[in-house]
C-alpha cells in the first residue's frame, strides 16, 4: 500500500494534533517577552533593609530603674509586680540602718543647736555693739578730757604771760631803785644827802629785789604747772589709748566668734536641711505613670545600698520610635527625615519591596538620628519615630516589639536596579546630591 495515499481514518487523531491548524505560541511568546520588556522600565523603588525594635524617643518614657537613694532596710511592700501606678504612688517603705541617724528625733536635736548657736551669735552681736558703744564712749571722753586739759593750758599760758609782764614791770622797778640806791650812796658819801634818806633808798631797793623773787617764783611756778599739764594730757592719751585698744580687741574677738558662730549655724542648717531630706527618703514613691515589674527585692528586712536597683516601673504614656540597625555600608544613605517602612512582629502585612505604595500592613516612620558611633553588634543604631502623616501605627505596640524596616531610597527603572543586583553595585549613593545641585542652579 503506498504510505503516501495512505489516511488514518480516526477523527480524534486530527483533533489532538490539529495539524491543519496554524500554530498561536509564537505570538504568545512574543507578547510575553513585550511585557518582560516593558516591566523593566517600570519604577522601582531601592531601599535598604534592617532589623529593629521598638523603643522611645525620649529617655524619661523607656523603662525605669526605681532604686534606693539611701542605704536601708525594706521595711514595706506597698505594690506588687504587674502592678499600674501613678506618679507619686507609694511603692516602698524603707528604715535607717546608719548608727549617725537612728535617732528618731535627729532632726529636733539638730534644730536645738541651731539655736543655741544662733542665742550665742546673738550674745556675741550684742557685745560687739556695746564694746562698739564703749569705743565710741572712750573717744568722747578722751575727747573731753584733752580739751579740758587744752583749756587748762591756755589759761596756765595767759598766767605766764601775765606773770611775765609783771616780772617785767618788777624788773623796770628793781633795776630804778637800784641805780637810785647807787646814787644816793654815792651822794651820801659826798654829803649831799643825809644817811636817813640813803636807807629809805636802801628799804625800796630791797622791796623792789624781793617783788621781783616773788615775781620770779610766780614765772616759774607757771611753767611748772604748764609742763605738769603736758605730761597729764599725754598720760589721758596713753591711758585713752590703751582703753580704747582694748575695747577694740573685745570688739573684734566678738566679730570672730560671730563669724566663727555663723558658719557653724551654717553647717547645722545643712545638716538641719539634709535630715529632713533624708527623712523623706524612707518612702519610695513612682517617679511617674507606669506599670511595676522585676522587683529586685522581696520580703521584709533585706537590705539595701544605696543606689540599687528596687524595681522597675514601664511608663504608662509613651512615644514610641523603632531602633533599627543598619549595616556600616548602608550608613551613607541614611539621612534625616528619610521615609522608612515597617512591618511590626503580630501584625500580618503583604509586601512588595520595590512597590512600597502597594504593600499592605505596613506603617510609615521618619528617621529622626543615627549615631555616628557603632554600636556592639558591629552595625549603626538609627532612630525612626512615628509618621505623622501616614497611618498611625497600632495601640498594641509594647517595648521590645520586634520590627523590620525598610528604608526607601531612590525610584530607579526595573532594569536597572537588577543590573546592580547582579553586579553586586550599592544603591544609589548620590541622591542626597540631588537638592545641592538644585539649589546651585537657582
Amino acid at each position: 500500500m503506498d504510505q503516501a495515499n495512505y489516511k488514518i481514518p480516526l477523527k480524534s487523531f486530527d483533533t489532538i494534533y490539529m495539524r491543519d491548524h496554524e500554530s498561536k505560541v509564537r505570538y504568545w511568546f512574543y507578547g510575553i517577552m513585550l511585557i518582560l520588556v516593558l516591566g523593566l522600565f517600570l519604577p522601582w523603588t531601592q531601599n535598604i533593609k534592617a532589623r529593629g525594635s521598638i523603643t522611645t524617643l525620649y529617655q524619661e518614657q523607656r523603662p525605669q530603674d526605681i532604686v534606693s537613694p539611701i542605704p536601708g532596710r525594706i521595711a514595706r511592700w506597698y505594690v506588687k509586680e504587674g502592678d499600674f501606678v501613678q506618679k507619686g504612688d507609694t511603692i516602698a517603705q524603707i528604715s535607717e540602718i546608719k548608727e549617725d541617724y537612728l535617732d528618731p528625733n535627729l532632726v529636733g536635736r539638730t534644730q536645738q543647736q541651731l539655736d543655741a548657736k544662733k542665742g550665742s551669735v546673738r550674745y556675741y552681736k550684742g557685745k560687739a555693739a556695746t564694746a562698739a558703744s564703749q569705743i565710741q564712749a572712750l573717744e568722747a571722753s578722751k575727747k573731753l578730757k584733752i580739751q579740758q586739759l587744752k583749756n587748762k593750758l591756755g589759761q596756765l599760758d595767759s598766767k605766764l604771760a601775765g606773770e611775765q609782764a609783771e616780772l617785767e614791770a618788777v624788773n623796770n622797778e628793781y633795776n630804778l631803785a637800784k641805780d637810785q640806791y647807787e646814787r644816793q650812796e654815792k651822794m651820801q658819801q659826798e654829803g649831799l644827802v643825809s644817811k636817813t634818806q640813803l636807807q629809805q633808798r636802801n628799804t625800796a631797793f630791797r622791796n623792789a629785789m624781793a617783788k621781783r623773787v616773788t615775781a620770779e617764783n610766780k614765772v616759774a611756778q607757771t611753767k611748772q604747772e604748764i609742763l605738769i599739764t603736758q605730761i597729764e594730757q599725754n598720760g589721758v592719751e596713753q591711758e585713752y589709748a590703751e582703753k580704747i585698744s582694748k575695747a577694740e580687741g573685745d570688739r573684734l574677738q566678738s566679730l570672730s566668734n560671730i563669724a566663727s558662730g555663723e558658719g557653724e549655724m551654717a553647717k547645722l542648717e545643712n545638716q538641719v536641711t539634709n535630715y529632713t531630706i533624708r527623712n523623706g527618703m524612707y518612702i519610695i514613691t513612682a517617679p511617674q505613670d507606669g506599670q511595676i515589674v522585676q522587683a529586685n527585692k522581696a520580703g521584709i528586712g533585706e537590705i539595701l545600698k544605696d543606689g540599687e536597683r528596687i524595681t522597675v516601673i514601664v511608663p504608662t504614656r509613651t512615644q514610641y520610635a523603632v531602633e533599627m540597625f543598619v549595616r556600616p555600608v548602608d550608613l551613607p544613605l541614611i539621612s534625616v527625615g528619610q521615609k522608612v517602612r515597617f512591618m511590626f512582629d503580630g501584625f500580618p502585612a503583604i509586601i512588595f519591596s520595590g512597590w512600597p505604595e502597594n504593600s499592605y500592613g505596613t506603617f510609615g516612620g521618619k528617621v529622626v538620628a543615627y549615631e555616628h558611633t557603632i554600636s556592639t553588634n558591629g552595625l549603626f543604631r538609627v532612630l525612626v519615630a512615628e509618621d505623622t502623616t501616614d497611618r498611625p501605627w497600632p495601640q498594641q505596640l509594647k517595648l521590645g516589639t520586634g520590627a523590620q524596616a525598610i528604608a526607601l531610597l531612590k525610584d530607579v527603572p526595573v532594569w536597572y536596579e537588577l543590573w546592580r543586583n547582579i553586579n553586586g553595585f550599592p544603591p544609589d549613593y548620590y541622591m542626597l546630591k540631588e537638592p545641592a545641585a538644585k539649589s546651585k542652579e537657582k
